[in-house]
């Protein structure tokens, strides 16, 4: 319990340094580019989620010893993906209400409206992100029984990934 208590704070550091850099793009892009929130808020989650996956696997995850890197990165890839969804989604709703050319015409309104929506879709993806992450890319700590850990999802996904790697020359 104290392992995931300590994790779960480092991925809350990581978490708002990442959150500060994605509002801040947002934000900027939104209030000075006028540009529309759902591509505002793509190119800021890609910025940020860069920033978060080397710190995340840095600092807060250990690599899956039973895991090729190619497939802890597209576990990454595809969870992040259906963040982004969530995200862009969740921004919109937040001024779908609002007439076409808000942006322009209620500009400080659809600013707030934006912002409310990123501080929502970032709970929500934070939610996602440390679930999946803790599931599908995580080391097991030491504490787990080796039968547990053997039949878990993460330890197949793994060990086919260490016997598929595409990147490998064929025989």
């Amino acid at each position: 319990m104290k392992h995931l208590i300590a994790q779960i704070t480092k991925f809350g550091i990581v978490g708002v340094l990442a959150a500060i850099i994605d509002f801040g793009i947002l934000l900027a892009l939104v209030r000075y580019a006028h540009m529309n929130n759902v591509v505002a808020g793509t190119i800021s989650f890609l910025v940020a989620l860069a920033f978060n996956y080397v710190l995340s696997m840095k600092m807060v995850f250990t690599h899956r010893d039973d895991m090729a890197k190619w497939m802890e990165v597209s576990i990454f890839a595809v969870s992040a993906f259906v963040g982004l969804l969530m995200n862009d989604v969740i921004i919109w709703l937040a001024t779908s209400g609002m007439p076409a050319g808000a942006v322009h015409t209620m500009h400080e309104k659809y600013a707030l409206y934006t912002s409310i929506g990123k501080i929502i879709a970032t709970i929500v993806v934070a939610i996602w992100n440390f679930i999946i992450r803790k599931v599908f890319l995580d080391a097991p700590s030491s504490t787990k029984s080796a039968g547990r850990q053997q039949r878990s999802i993460s330890h197949r996904i793994g060990m086919w990934s260490l016997n598929h790697d595409p990147f490998s020359p064929h025989e």
